[in-house]
């Protein structure tokens, strides 16, 4: 008789010993009237703006039976001329590079600098796809804990450093799941005691609060350092998926050694110039929900609960004896939020104001049943 393809289980596949016991990374995709857990911008482009993105997309259209450009200068010289304006620092499109989210550009980077025999350096808690990186391009990944108000010890960080010699050192700034921003003169420390690449993580960047500097104004003195950033968050673009980074020419080429061919498509490089074009309307909410953070920072340390500072567009808070029951709870209600590491904290992400008032009427009656 022959056998039916859904008799074929998970078990009878030959598959990697190492990938066997593990599980793919997501956050939870449920239908609720409040999803506040994997940090989105809550507003939408403006129906202009959508349309303008829809007509370089159909323009793109026209020529979909030809390969995009490969190397998508357009896109990079918007990119580069954005971060010009968003640091003081000119940068030149040969200085970047992007690919399908953040998340390739540091697998790329990994791939090109990690590998077997390779070691890389986090500090925990980390966003949990550093491990994933570093195992599927079998990198061996060591990580050392930040403080206990989430900050990092920066001796102890130097002497990590200098203990396991990693090819490659992960920063975040801001850090998730804390939200915690690294002060720009512990990131020069680091790099002048590293061996090689150091990556500063900074999707959420454009949160940052007054007088936080970014990691890109370090590039013209350090050649080993590459600063990544995303559409994906402040520009409210996390459905395009493009992610880019900031680095000296020569990594720039060297990334290309490991990119899949023509891995950004033509609608993608069309969309993401369509919104870089109008950045300041996609940035326009940024300010709003820096304030709509502050205020929930503020509301939640008035609970008696512990709150890490945030330079992103979410806060960490805690503790909790049962952190799922209250998890459990806000979803009873309506509101997804998400459960991280540490194992005594929750994070939310910062949505509208009619949002985050359901967040803090849920929240309050989680609460008061305990």
């Amino acid at each position: 008789m022959q056998q039916s393809w859904k008799d074929v289980s998970f078990a009878d596949l030959p598959l990697r010993e190492d990938l066997k016991l593990r599980h793919a990374y997501g956050a939870p995709q449920l239908d609720v009237p409040v999803c506040l857990n994997v940090n989105e911008n809550p507003y939408s482009p403006s129906s202009a703006l959508i349309e303008r993105i829809a007509a370089a997309v159909s323009d793109a259209a026209h020529r979909a039976n030809r390969y995009p450009d490969r190397d998508f200068l357009e896109l990079r010289a918007q990119l580069a001329d954005y971060l010009t304006h968003d640091t003081g620092l000119t940068v030149d499109a040969s200085c970047v590079w992007a690919a399908n989210g953040s998340n390739e550009v540091i697998q790329q980077i990994l791939q090109a600098f990690g590998g077997p025999g390779r070691s890389a350096l986090a500090f925990t808690p980390a966003y949990p796809m550093y491990d994933e990186y570093c195992r599927t391009t079998f990198t061996r990944l060591h990580t050392l804990p930040r403080n206990k108000d989430f900050a990092l010890d920066l001796n102890h960080a130097i002497d990590g450093i200098r203990a396991h010699q990693p090819g490659v050192v992960l920063l975040t700034s801001p850090n998730n799941p804390t939200g915690t921003a690294l002060p720009i003169e512990d990131i020069h420390a680091i790099l002048d005691v590293a061996p090689g690449i150091v990556i500063v993580d900074e999707a959420y960047a454009e949160f940052r609060r007054s007088g936080v500097r970014s990691a890109v104004t370090l590039l013209p003195d350090h050649p080993r350092l590459i600063v990544i950033r995303t559409l994906s968050k402040a520009f409210s673009f996390a459905g395009a998926r493009v992610g880019y980074c900031a680095c000296r020419p020569a990594i720039v080429e060297a990334l290309k050694l490991v990119r899949l061919p023509y891995h950004l498509s033509a609608f993608t490089q069309a969309a993401a110039s369509a919104a870089l074009f109008e950045r300041d309307e996609m940035l326009s909410q940024v300010e709003t929900i820096k304030a709509e953070r502050d205020s929930t920072v503020s509301w939640l340390r008035s609970l008696g609960l512990v709150v890490a500072d945030s330079d992103a567009n979410f806060v960490m808070f805690g503790k909790f004896a049962d952190r799922h029951r209250v998890w459990s709870g806000l979803l009873h209600r309506g509101v997804l939020i998400r459960e991280v590491s540490p194992p005594e904290y929750l994070r939310v992400s910062i949505g509208t104001p009619a949002e985050m008032g359901e967040f803090r009427n849920a929240l309050l009656a989680v609460m008061a049943d305990a």
